[in-house]
């Protein structure tokens, strides 16, 4: 995974005339997960639902959420930008918009969507604007991305919870972006479960130390 600390690469977004063209067909991916062997491109199971994530590079972010019991499986891909059916270099090229996401197909019979945002808060800083530790550039910056009003709700609820506890901690403001879910352009093959595939691969990710409560309140109630 890439550091632009020092790469003089544009933190602003392109717009619609600015980015790159991409192209028309969607990268090959296999249709099945690397660790838990379920389905990782639609159709899923009846009842599944989904939401995307994005909280910096993504090999280490799909992990934090493939472990939780309930999600049915995971896969990493682009989302939030231009450029249709963008490669992974063209996204690090900071041209296309897009954000490095995590796809959660999850059992809500199983798994609460307060749940999953407690994972999301607690797995990396959602203060750091266009990057995530090292990793700096417009595809690192954090994101919710909802598939219904009820997750939409939910992630809003959460981020005011949580911002109480960081500013107490001494954190300054969420730069969060929670939106309806653009459409998901899955990633090239050796990104889906990197970190199976390669267990000493890379993972900048870190959380704050402050932990959420929405997740612990939601479950008491």
């Amino acid at each position: 995974m890439f550091s632009f600390l020092s790469g003089g690469k544009s933190l602003d977004l392109p717009t619609a005339t600015t980015a790159l063209p991409g192209r028309a067909d969607p990268v090959k991916v296999p249709e099945t997960h690397f660790v838990s062997g379920a389905r990782i491109v639609p159709p899923f199971p009846e009842g599944m639902e989904t939401i995307v994530f994005g909280l910096g590079c993504f090999w280490g972010a799909e992990r934090i959420f493939w472990q939780a019991d309930g999600v049915y499986s995971t896969a990493v891909g682009y989302a939030a930008g231009v450029t249709p059916n963008p490669s992974y270099e063209e996204v690090c090229s900071g041209r296309t918009g897009h954000n490095e996401v995590v796809l959660v197909v999850y059992d809500p019979a199983k798994i609460s969507v307060e749940a999953l945002l407690k994972r999301f808060w607690e797995g990396h800083n959602p203060t750091q604007g266009m990057r995530q530790g090292n990793d700096v550039g417009t595809q690192y910056r954090s994101g919710i991305y909802c598939s219904t009003a009820a997750q939409k709700k939910a992630a809003e609820a959460s981020k005011a919870v949580f911002q109480k506890s960081l500013k107490d901690a001494g954190f300054s403001a969420i730069t969060t972006e929670i939106l309806d879910a653009p459409e998901f352009y899955y990633a090239e093959d050796y990104h889906q479960q990197y970190l199976a595939k390669n267990p000493a691969g890379y993972c900048g990710l870190g959380g704050t130390g402050v932990g959420c409560p929405i997740g612990i309140v939601a479950a008491a109630e």
